[in-house]
């Protein structure tokens, strides 16, 4: 199982940054991993909410597995983001 070297809240704030810029989602840029780099901060407030909304499992990913685990991993998540 691979491993991230970022937080999950940074992950998720560079995806939402990528979509605005990139020119494979909703942006313009051709390239735009420079502009990711440089405002995916600018993103975390929205990398938190969907965190917080990933706290409460679907019915399909509690019968996938631990729900209890699932809420300690997220909210760990949470609270790495405030801490950073």
């Amino acid at each position: 199982m691979d491993i991230a070297t970022t937080t999950a809240a940074e992950r998720i704030a560079r995806v939402l940054a990528g979509t605005d810029h990139s020119a494979n989602a909703a942006g313009t840029d051709p390239s735009a991993s420079e502009a990711v780099d440089e405002t995916w901060p600018a993103y975390r407030t929205q990398a938190l909410a969907v965190l917080r909304t990933l706290r409460e499992p679907s019915p399909a990913m509690v019968a996938a597995g631990d729900a209890a685990i699932w809420e300690r991993m997220i909210l760990t998540a949470i609270d790495e983001a405030d801490r950073g």
